[in-house]
């Protein structure tokens, strides 16, 4: 073989070499760029799975402020209602006390002369309060608180009360004391925020340990307690708890 052939030869297996080194490098191109292309998509997706996941979590977010907002601003409303419902009771019940100082308004002598009605029913009603208050006691001696300027009426039905009461319970007239201290006088535009009474008596045992309130005041309080549920539903179309 001579120079020339040997020469022919070695470029042969040069172009051959440098061939398959592009096919080579061609490949690995190809390849990288594919990995490149995949790791690029992974990374994308990873990314774009992130901020659907944080949207998802702000969107919570933004859906669980909303239901609290609203669920505040119920509950303000339904406080508003129920305000608005017990100043409505609470009017009626200061309207019904105001009306209780016309049943034992009798303390000026101008309204006995005028309306001596007035005074004939409230000394009627404080004997049927000593006599039920007698019943409830069922004591043989009993101490009896009313207001000042009830006494005299008091004293006028004592004896009528004490004998209804005996025949009644079937013993003898108990001993009742009307006591020194009395219960606190009608409310007035110059006792609006002190002690007040509307008017009956209180009766307890002589040893203190059994007391019965039978005055207005404490009779509307039980009854307006007691039909509370009956004026809610009158008024407002339910029974509010």
């Amino acid at each position: 073989m001579n120079d020339t052939d040997v020469s022919k030869q070695i470029q042969q297996m040069v172009r051959f070499i440098r061939q398959e080194a592009e096919e080579k490098a061609n490949e690995i191109s190809v390849s990288a760029e594919e990995e490149f292309n995949i790791e690029k998509l992974q990374l994308v997706e990873a990314e774009k799975k992130k901020i659907r996941q944080e949207f998802e979590r702000k969107e919570k977010q933004v859906d669980v402020r909303k239901k609290i907002e609203y669920s505040m601003q119920l509950n303000a409303s339904r406080i508003k209602v129920l305000q608005a419902q017990d100043d409505l009771v609470n009017t009626m019940k200061e309207a019904a006390a105001k009306e209780l100082l016309q049943v034992s308004h009798h303390h000026n002598e101008l309204v006995e002369i005028i309306l001596p009605h007035h005074q004939d029913s409230y000394k009627k009603l404080l004997h049927n309060l000593i006599v039920q208050s007698l019943l409830r006691l069922k004591e043989p001696s009993v101490l009896l608180r009313c207001r000042k300027h009830d006494v005299h009426l008091v004293e006028h039905v004592l004896d009528a009360a004490k004998e209804e009461y005996a025949e009644k319970a079937n013993v003898h007239a108990p001993e009742i004391i009307v006591d020194d201290i009395h219960l606190p006088p009608a409310p007035s535009h110059h006792n609006m925020h002190g002690p007040s009474c509307s008017g009956g008596v209180v009766l307890a045992s002589r040893d203190g340990k059994i007391v019965c309130e039978n005055t207005l005041d404490a009779r509307l309080e039980v009854v307006f307690r007691k039909k509370l549920p009956e004026i809610r539903k009158c008024l407002f179309g339910q029974v509010t708890a």
